[in-house]
């Protein structure tokens, strides 16, 4: 593939749109299980058909991410500094997919039928406790790993703009570079 200083445009929005959609969706979570009053339902509501939608868009956005060139990471990083920026990629996206399946399995396995604007969802799972009880907090412990590795993503973005100015910021942003 070609060598290019900038994510195709379809990355760059899906990425955003991404990033917006999993800081409101992990928000909505932790508010939606820390409360019992009618914004629960409200809130249900909001967490199922976001979490399919970031479902469809990481599948979408690794299928771009295969097709299209992008940007190489600069030279000047160190070697261990290149693993980690590829791991992390490759987990924030693992957890992107595995989170609204653990969400989807969790509501089969309880029996919960899932509706996604007025549509039911065929469940994932049969009906078991054992797998409900299981699910359950895994779903809230991926959660929190894809927070913190959301959080390091975003750290690390950081100083790439503003201490070591090194274009990889301004690779997703679509910014000229300095």
């Amino acid at each position: 593939m070609k060598q290019v200083a900038y994510f195709h445009p379809a990355l760059r929005v899906l990425h955003w749109l991404m990033a917006a959609a999993i800081i409101a969706m992990l928000f909505i979570g932790v508010v939606m299980v820390s409360t019992v009053s009618s914004l629960h339902s409200l809130l249900v509501s909001i967490h199922k058909p976001l979490g399919l939608m970031i479902l469809v868009l990481v599948l979408v956005r690794l299928w771009l991410r295969f097709y299209t060139a992008t940007p190489a990471l600069p030279a000047t990083l160190a070697v261990w500094q290149r693993a980690m920026a590829h791991l992390s990629h490759w987990a924030l996206y693992a957890m992107m997919i595995a989170q609204p399946l653990i969400g989807w399995g969790m509501l089969s396995a309880a029996g919960y039928p899932v509706t996604v604007g007025g549509w039911l969802l065929p469940p994932i799972l049969p009906v078991n406790n054992d797998t409900y009880a299981l699910l359950r907090p895994l779903h809230s412990l991926v959660a929190l790993a894809l927070f913190a590795t959301v959080m390091l993503h975003l750290a690390a973005a950081l100083f790439h703009a503003l201490v070591l100015r090194d274009g990889v910021f301004e690779s997703m942003s679509g910014t000229r570079k300095r």
